[in-house]
């Protein structure tokens, strides 16, 4: 296929006239082509208005209709073949073999949701039917059902250019909500992101959809993305990126006449908690698989381990000296775009030149011009509890560890903690106590808590959660991974007394979708 460097606005492509983009690739610093110019503020219209006069019919389409319509989704990625991984390993920097297990998530989130979709409970169908002849009042005939927010605009995330980006998480989820989706595409992937588009664009078309269901624009930036946020035809917004930004785009859907959700997930350390008989036992072993997980991908993972805390001793010495060894082995890796190193080099620079932190090892340098070199640093837990600085999140393979003079203060530490997207905990049948005085706190302060494994590695399923309180995410009652993000872009709406004729399908008689429904507070099949 070959990449045009144009919008996508329904079935049209359309050129920008804004600042072009180019992608680069960091493991050179080469300009790829072709440009793509961005789009301003009609494109902007255009593309909500279209997605605005889709939504009526797409949000009644069936179940098997919009389920198969994500499946042909899938399979138009899949069709596009090798050109979408050496498009993207150019744009990313990441090894061919990352980007085809992120391709086989994206097209198999697409496919859970398909099957979520047609199983129908996210309907969370309710029925209370009416009682005429109770007393001493009659009660009415109630029936509920959950319906589509509207359009949402969905931002590409810069660390994984097709699971969370063009047709990714909030993506997919908004589409089996039977809400029509405007990207704006990241500008670090826009030939990566049109590819997907076209994709996407291909499988509208094929379903014979309205063409708003899907648009795709490009823009450098903010003003792009600040004005899709306040058109008031966007109902929602999926984010992925930083706290700044994240924090931005809520400040515009509040001050909009009808303010709007923004599920943003922006900025998490992800603790690891290492307890005394787990750490005295298999320090070694737990250093080793730490340091795995901390450098996996440069570290640019939301769920980047990066702060590590464990009670001062010699079980604590040695777990530093053999995860600093280890550091000091690890190879330079290529960052995925100059502003990423750039931010990370700064943040490792803050956390060295801290009068309370010191270096304990750092990994190879690299010859490229983006290498993200690793990092391992300790402090005091009394000093990091003293500098809300040292909270800070540093995107990158680099982490801090804490020394605790106690359980009580690895306790302290815990209950400071902003949010969290995860939270470790390394323990063996000794520290089950410990860990009991722990988990209240971390329940409050991560979306998902872990025993013995280590947070990058976000199982794709029903049960998982990614999310978590500010500054983590936005909302702190959603998840951006698994079938329950579908919930974040559906509303209850209650049927009185309506009209057979009237009713939706799923709140007839007879149940005509053979979904699952509660009547009368009892479970129907």
């Amino acid at each position: 296929m070959t990449l045009q460097g144009k919008l996508l606005i329904g079935q049209r492509a359309v050129s920008g006239h804004s600042p072009p983009i180019n992608a680069i690739d960091p493991a050179t610093g080469e300009a790829l082509e072709p440009a793509y110019p961005g789009g301003g503020q009609a494109e902007v219209e255009l593309a909500c208005e279209l997605a605005w006069a889709a939504f009526d019919a797409y949000r009644e389409t069936s179940l098997d209709e919009r389920a198969a319509f994500l499946e042909t989704i899938a399979s138009e990625i899949e069709a596009i073949g090798d050109e979408l991984i050496e498009r993207a390993m150019a744009e990313t920097g990441l090894p061919r073999a990352r980007l085809e297990g992120e391709r086989g998530r994206t097209c198999g989130q697409l496919r859970l949701f398909a099957d979520v979709v047609r199983a129908g409970e996210w309907l969370d169908v309710r029925l209370d039917p009416a009682l005429p002849e109770r007393a001493p009042l009659p009660r009415v005939d109630l029936r509920q059902r959950h319906i589509a927010r509207g359009p949402v605009a969905v931002f590409g995330a810069s660390n994984f250019p097709l699971a969370f980006s063009v047709a990714g998480g909030d993506t997919a989820s908004s589409l089996a909500a039977g809400c029509p989706v405007v990207v704006k595409a990241h500008s670090a992937h826009p030939g990566t992101s049109e590819l997907v588009g076209r994709a996407v664009q291909q499988a509208v078309a094929q379903c014979g959809l309205p063409e708003g269901v899907f648009s795709l624009l490009f823009g450098s930036g903010n003003e792009i993305g600040q004005a899709l946020v306040a058109d008031p035809c966007i109902q929602a917004v999926g984010f992925t990126g930083s706290r700044a930004g994240g924090t931005a785009l809520m400040q515009t859907a509040q001050a909009r006449p009808q303010p709007i959700p923004v599920y943003a997930e922006m900025s998490s350390i992800n603790p690891v908690f290492l307890l005394p008989e787990a750490l005295a036992a298999r320090g070694s072993e737990i250093a080793e698989g730490f340091v795995a997980s901390l450098t996996m991908g440069a570290g640019q993972f939301c769920t980047n381990p990066g702060l590590v805390i464990g009670v001062k001793g010699a079980a604590l010495d040695a777990f530093v000296a053999s995860a600093g060894e280890a550091i000091q082995g690890s190879a330079a890796q290529t960052m995925l775009t100059p502003g990423i190193h750039g931010a990370y080099q700064d943040g490792v620079g803050a956390l060295a030149g801290h009068p309370k932190v010191r270096e304990v090892a750092r990994g190879q340098e690299g010859d490229g011009p983006h290498p993200c070199q690793a990092g391992l640093f300790v402090a005091a837990a009394s000093d990091f509890l003293a500098d809300a600085a040292l909270q800070g999140e540093v995107f990158g393979a680099t982490a801090l560890v804490l020394e605790c003079a106690d359980l009580d203060e690895m306790a302290a530490v815990a209950e400071q903690l902003e949010g969290q997207l995860t939270a470790t905990l390394q323990l063996d049948d000794g520290d089950l106590d410990a860990a009991r005085t722990l988990l209240p706190t971390l329940e409050r302060r991560a979306g998902r808590v872990l025993a013995n494994g280590w947070p990058t590695g976000v199982e794709v399923c029903h049960a998982m959660v990614h999310g978590g309180p500010f500054p983590a995410t936005s909302d702190s009652r959603s998840t951006s991974v698994g079938s329950a993000a579908i919930q974040r872009f559906l509303r209850p709406v209650c049927y009185q007394n309506l009209p057979e004729g009237l009713l939706p399908e799923a709140l007839k008689d007879g149940n005509p979708l053979g979904v699952s429904r509660l009547v009368d507070g009892k479970r129907e099949a």
